[in-house]
């Protein structure tokens, strides 16, 4: 009976491991060789859904509206409108609630875009799965995949969906995940015996699980659920919803401003005790100090300045995965980055050959087929037997294929292997044309211990076997040499002298690779021998082929801005000494002086001699992924944040050992993704670099809004507490309070949390991450603010009383300075010591639309009836609103003038 029906029924079957791969075929109706139709896969998605796990429910958006009242202060305010409404002043109270549900909603609407822009980062940053379907290979997400699918998987894949192996060369998986052994699993497509525990099923691949090692093909046979690792495994759970730092200091900061807050109010009723004033006004004044003292749009502003630099991110290429790391970012110290694809273009390019007879050179960039073939300065006019020799071994040996990806070309597959591909398309011979003369019957993978891989091919010639790999393990198991005229046994000179061609192509920072072929005699029938090391001995040397991945040219830039910017660049490659000092000279990164250290010096040193070396390497080339890790560590050791980039499954550890892990969004496997906590969308080192700018600038922009709202609160507290000293009555009420908190305050902070990022910002030494954001000379600097606005709005409000106006104008007129000085103030916040003219007012007309609404909105409710009578304002001439604007100004002029004399407080400089 067919396994897959029209309905959609739970795939149950357990047996796949003990079926024949022509049973699971029929089962599966699939085609083994060209994989489903795109027609049939959507068909069976649609019968049986999308290959996800089940994850936590997402959290509603009623759920998001009721955080926003899960504060303290908010309850403090919601209890002042119960007790203005039992005394009353039913008007005052229907303010403050609405007020309080205003705060509410606009929190709400911060918080629910910061929820959906993280779940639209998690969507991009989704897993892929490698397929045939209808014959040709393709990267998909791995939600689409359905039972029967034609998977391709290779090391550093992530296996997308349970699935039965069909062919395998030199596969392994780590299983750690799904059995909690640790060690790697071989891997066979022959049939397992029914009763096999699911730790030995070795024909089998599981979703979840990760290949170290060869690769293979497989049918998926179970999706989403229905997996073996769909009750244990969450691939894109992350703990997005932790406090940053920030965060845990800023609430701090809230917990000491309430105690303060409660402090001054037990202040306020003692003295109206000592003066006998009416309880309701003693209340209503402790009320006013209450709203002064607190920031309620603080946390609101925070966290719409995090999701806006993370959206700005995104658009920069880089996925911020944790929330977390944005701040970090910005005191990044040491950035620990892999070459290939970072600094470089991430396309290798062939650049020369050289066979027995003739060095070529070819031109042509990236994976793009234009280019031609030059020998001797001139444009190779005629075939050359051994060149296309090589040619043919360099594709029958691959596992690659050519595509094109948002209209540019693209290889699916191993880089190396691509422009080997895209070397061999440019002398016109191309893949489908060597597969139609030839057909692969083996195979030995290549693994990092063997560094070569073999390929068997069956031709009207008979069997051949095709190797590449490093030079110097392939030249050891040559014992012929091809020449332009035939084939000569190799004497130790021809061995010499393709060892210092290699050694010359190394040296020019060229990648080389060793091509060779051997015809072979039939075990039985078709077979090739089954003894590997025959099968791989007595070679006949073709070539070298020499690539290069050429420096990007932002690289340099960024390179150069990292210095600037007191930030050290450190290249951590796999490839050759001499090729790795060349692209880190030739980018700046290797500087008279520094050293460059190769694995296996690395490997004999202590981690104590590490700990004393690393700040003087500057180059580590040939190293494993066990020496990224000692590396980040002995960075650690000295203090250094770390940022440390990785693409690779055992990149993993590095990643989540260092402060700042970074993934590569093209290159990077899964597994390297979801440990990471940044993924570079374009694997561009110059991303990272305006990534850790936009971290930098994000933080500068948290510290100045803290420091304007601050100064504006303790300016209003002033106001208050010194009224109720000199026994005179509130100069200001609570519902105008809360509007100034609200409006005059929040939505200027609001902007200013939008700031563009400061010129300057890559030119200063990274801040210490220990720093505290609210220091002694923070404080200073915001007391020295609220003074100057509370010296002006008590100057205004005497001057109003004695001088015979009412309590209602009077408190009228500082109730109008006071918001005026609040937003002209907002200007010079920008920045703690470059003066207004200096920044100018329309570099972020954010800000100045803001203001300007603002300031409208206040002249609005001094002019409307309904309005005057909420705020008990009362309408300002043309006059009285000239000269408050003039006083409103003063704060302002006295702050700028300030800068001009005087340094910028080093809390700031440390902050920043």
């Amino acid at each position: 009976m067919n396994y897959l029906s029209d309905t959609a029924t739970e795939l149950a079957r357990e047996d796949w491991h003990a079926m024949p791969p022509e049973a699971i075929v029929a089962d599966l109706a699939t085609d083994p060789v060209r994989g489903l139709s795109a027609a049939e896969a959507r068909h069976r998605l649609a019968i049986y859904g999308s290959n996800e796990l089940a994850h936590a429910a997402a959290i509603s958006a009623l759920s998001v509206f009721a955080q926003q009242f899960a504060s303290l202060v908010i309850w403090i305010l919601i209890l002042a409108a119960l007790v203005t409404a039992v005394m009353g002043e039913r008007v005052d109270s229907i303010a403050i609630v609405a007020i309080v549900v205003l705060n509410a909603v606009i929190g709400f609407l911060q918080e629910y875009r910061a929820e959906r822009a993280m779940a639209e980062l998690k969507r991009m940053t989704a897993p892929k799965a490698r397929l045939l379907r209808d014959g040709s290979a393709a990267t998909v997400p791995a939600s689409i995949l359905v039972p029967g699918d034609l998977l391709l998987v290779e090391a550093g894949d992530l296996v997308a969906a349970d699935a039965r192996l069909i062919d395998e060369a030199g596969l392994e998986t780590n299983e750690a995940a799904l059995t909690g052994e640790s060690v790697p699993v071989a891997k066979s497509h022959t049939v397992c015996a029914c009763e096999t525990l699911l730790p030995e099923r070795t024909n089998m691949l599981f979703l979840g699980t990760a290949v170290t090692r060869g690769s293979g093909r497989a049918l998926v046979v179970a999706t989403g659920m229905r997996t073996e690792f769909g009750q244990i495994a969450r691939l894109l759970e992350t703990a997005s919803s932790e406090q940053t730092p920030l965060q845990r200091r800023l609430d701090r900061v809230a917990q000491r401003l309430l105690w303060f807050c409660l402090g001054i109010v037990a202040l306020v009723f003692v003295i109206g005790l000592m003066r006998a004033v009416p309880i309701f006004e003693m209340f209503l004044g402790a009320i006013s100090l209450a709203v002064a003292a607190i920031p309620e749009g603080l946390p609101a502003i925070v966290t719409i300045a995090l999701a806006l630099g993370v959206s700005r991110m995104a658009r920069k290429n880089a996925l911020i995965r944790r929330l977390h790391s944005v701040e970090t970012l910005g005191c990044a110290q040491v950035i620990c980055t892999d070459k290939t694809g970072t600094l470089t273009l991430g396309e290798m390019t062939v650049r020369k050959v050289v066979t027995a007879n003739r060095v070529f050179d070819v031109t042509g960039e990236g994976y793009s087929t234009d280019g031609a073939i030059f020998t001797d300065g001139e444009t190779l006019s005629e075939r050359d037997s051994a060149l296309d020799d090589l040619l043919r071994a360099a594709v029958a040996c691959n596992d690659a294929h050519l595509t094109s990806q948002a209209g540019r070309p693209a290889v699916v597959g191993d880089p190396t292997e691509g422009a080997l591909l895209v070397f061999a398309a440019k002398a016109g011979i191309t893949r489908d044309r060597v597969e139609a003369q030839m057909r692969r019957v083996g195979a030995i993978a290549f693994t990092s211990e063997r560094k070569r891989m073999t390929v068997v091919v069956k031709s009207n010639q008979g069997l051949v076997a095709y190797t590449k790999g490093a030079p110097e393990v392939v030249l050891a198991e040559c014992s012929h040499i091809r020449l332009r005229d035939g084939v000569k046994p190799m004497c130790s000179e021809d061995r010499a002298r393709m060892a210092e061609a290699n050694a010359m192509l190394a040296s020019g920072a060229l990648r080389v690779i060793a091509c060779a072929q051997r015809s072979l005699e039939p075990s039985a029938g078709d077979d090739p021998p089954s003894d590997e090391a025959k099968i791989e001995r007595d070679l006949e040397f073709l070539g070298l082929v020499g690539m290069q991945d050429p420096p990007r040219a932002e690289a340099r830039e960024a390179v150069h801005k990292c210095a600037l910017a007191g930030i050290r660049t450190v290249m951590i490659t796999g490839d050759h000494c001499e090729t790795a000092t060349a692209i880190a000279r030739d980018l700046g990164i290797l500087r008279p002086g520094d050293e460059t250290l190769n694995g296996a010096e690395l490997e004999r040193m202590s981690d104590e001699q590490l700990r004393e070396r690393v700040r003087k390497v500057s180059v580590y080339a040939r190293v494993t992924p066990k020496h990224k890790l000692r590396i980040v560590r002995a960075w650690k050791s000295h203090g250094a944040v770390v940022a440390m980039t990785g693409d690779g499954v055992n990149d993993a550890p590095a990643l989540k050992e260092a402060a700042i892990g970074i993934a590569m969004g093209i290159t990077g496997t899964e597994v390297t993704k979801e440990a990471a906590d940044i993924v570079i969308a374009d694997d561009n080192f110059a991303t990272i670099v305006a990534a850790v700018e936009e971290g930098r600038g994000i933080y500068d922009n948290v510290v100045k809004t803290l420091l304007y709202l601050m100064g504006g609160n303790f300016g209003e507290l002033t106001v208050m507490l010194i009224a109720a000293v000199v026994g005179w009555p509130p100069p200001l009420l609570p519902i105008q309070l809360l509007w100034i908190n609200l409006v005059t305050d929040g939505l200027p902070a609001l902007a200013l949390a939008t700031d563009p990022i400061d010129r300057d910002v890559l030119m200063r030494p990274p801040r210490d991450p220990q720093a505290e954001i609210i220091s002694w000379d923070f404080m200073r600097w915001a007391m020295l603010v609220g003074c100057l606005s509370a010296g002006v709005t008590l100057s205004v409000f005497g001057f109003a009383i004695y001088s015979g106006m009412d309590l209602a104008r009077a408190r009228n007129a500082a109730f109008f300075v006071l918001v005026v000085e609040e937003l002209m103030r907002a200007f010079g916040a920008r920045s703690a010591d470059k003066p207004l003219w200096r920044i100018g007012v329309l570099t972020n007309l954010r800000l100045l639309s803001v203001v300007l609404v603002s300031f409208v909105l206040q002249l609005v409710i001094s002019a409307t009836p309904v309005m005057e009578e909420i705020f008990q304002t009362q309408r300002i001439t043309f006059a009285e609103c000239a000269v408050g604007i003039l006083v409103g100004l003063i704060p302002l002029s006295t702050l700028e003038v300030i800068k001009v004399f005087k340094a910028k407080p080093n809390s700031l400089k440390t902050a920043r």
